[in-house]
């Protein structure tokens, strides 16, 4: 894993815990530094904080994400409103703990990333479609009227489950226990952003979407055009 950080004595201490439990660590000063270091060691997870000289965490996140898609994200903040939540979702981040935190709860929420990761692959035939959407499962790749859909590894998990129960109504607590495992039920914001995030790559209108749509006070239900339902 890498740890990016600009305080030199918590990269340290981080270093020291998460390799008694197991973890091989390497360590960036800056998020220009983790950029240039990120191809090199190719981590399977990033533990990223928020608030650092030159580029942001923020900014780190996004250049991340685009370029490696399926490596786990982990934000660290110092702040714990909604909107810097959402700010750290948009930007790709899988999930997210505020300062201060303590190893145990890091530790869960790491491995909790992880195993999302690691989750075994449907047979590689298994294609699913509805109107012009295409969902290779076996290859983990979406497909809009053919062409394909750049998604992170949670927006890959959150249209999978939501294509899977195609025109039944998903709750809240269902979509974030599949997605992000058993620990989870109440973080709405979480949901909230990943889904608008999908409404814009496969939506052509996100604020009136055909596929995702929101059930009040609920959850979503995935729709297929075939259905017949009318648009929200």
């Amino acid at each position: 894993m890498l740890i990016v950080d600009d305080e030199a004595p918590l990269r340290r201490a981080l270093r020291t815990s998460l390799t008694a439990s197991g973890f091989s660590v390497d360590e960036a000063r800056t998020g220009d530094e983790a950029l240039k270091l990120f191809p090199t060691v190719q981590p399977d997870l990033v533990l990223l904080d928020i608030n650092m000289p030159g580029s942001s965490g923020l900014e780190v996140c996004r250049s991340l994400r685009a370029s490696a898609a399926d490596a786990g994200i982990l934000m660290v903040t110092v702040r714990d409103s909604e909107d810097d939540k959402v700010r750290a979702l948009e930007a790709g981040a899988d999930d997210f703990v505020t300062k201060p935190y303590r190893l145990r709860e890091l530790l869960a929420r790491m491995r909790a990333v992880l195993r999302r990761m690691k989750a075994p692959s449907p047979p590689a035939d298994a294609v699913l479609r509805a109107g012009d959407l295409e969902l290779d499962l076996g290859h983990r790749v979406l497909r809009k009227a053919g062409q394909p859909v750049h998604l992170s590894p949670i927006e890959f998990q959150l249209i999978s489950y939501l294509f899977q129960h195609a025109d039944a109504p998903v709750t809240h607590a269902q979509l974030l226990r599949a997605v992000w495992g058993p620990e989870y039920g109440n973080e709405l914001e979480y949901l909230r952003s990943y889904v608008r995030m999908l409404r814009k790559k496969i939506e052509d209108d996100p604020a009136r979407p055909v596929y995702i749509r929101t059930e009040p006070w609920l959850g979503y239900r995935f729709c297929t055009p075939e259905s017949g339902e009318p648009a929200a």
